[in-house]
């Protein structure tokens, strides 16, 4: 099974890759996702501080436990290309590489201002303007720059969606 990590800070524009493997039938799964439903399932509010609480209960001592809930669900999606996106550490890449045929991590970046007017427009009940800089420090706590810094491939994502979408397919059909 070749699998696409996709990494990237808050708002940088992970979900065009959702959106691009929606498109191609391919299975996607997201730690964020996973996490937003536990919260909804705990009946809290779905908000920055709940989703904060449930995200590090979920990663558990080793910071993996998130991330070994999406690769089991991978595996067992019985694809053999899937995506798996919001990996913020690379011992959760480690442990992707143990039992993927092929790991491509792809790095989504964009520029801080235009990730803050993004998290502004989308209005999803976990975002908080007054958040922002916490988030982006909570993630770089969490090991998030590891994985960016060490991505097999970039995209850009400062233009429009048509862009990195063009981008995106060009990684993945090499």
């Amino acid at each position: 099974m070749k699998i696409f990590v996709i990494v990237g800070m808050p708002a940088a524009g992970k979900n065009i890759a959702r959106i691009y493997a929606e498109s191609k039938e391919i299975p996607y799964f997201a730690t964020g996702d996973i996490v937003r439903r536990a919260v909804q399932d705990r009946g809290f509010e779905a908000d920055a501080k709940n989703s904060a609480l449930i995200s590090n209960e979920l990663r558990g001592d080793d910071g993996m436990g998130v991330t070994r809930i999406a690769l089991s669900l991978a595996l067992k999606a019985g694809s053999p290309i899937v995506f798996m996106e919001g990996m913020r550490s690379w011992p959760e890449i480690e442990l992707i590489r143990q039992d993927a045929t092929s790991v491509v991590v792809v790095a989504f970046v964009a520029p801080r201002e235009t990730r803050l007017s993004r998290i502004v427009s989308r209005g999803r009940a976990d975002d908080s303007i007054d958040g922002f800089a916490e988030r982006d420090l909570r993630e770089i706590a969490y090991g998030a720059s590891v994985p960016i810094s060490l991505a097999d491939e970039y995209i850009l994502n400062n233009k429009t969606m048509g862009h990195a979408l063009h981008a995106l397919d060009s990684i993945v059909i090499e």
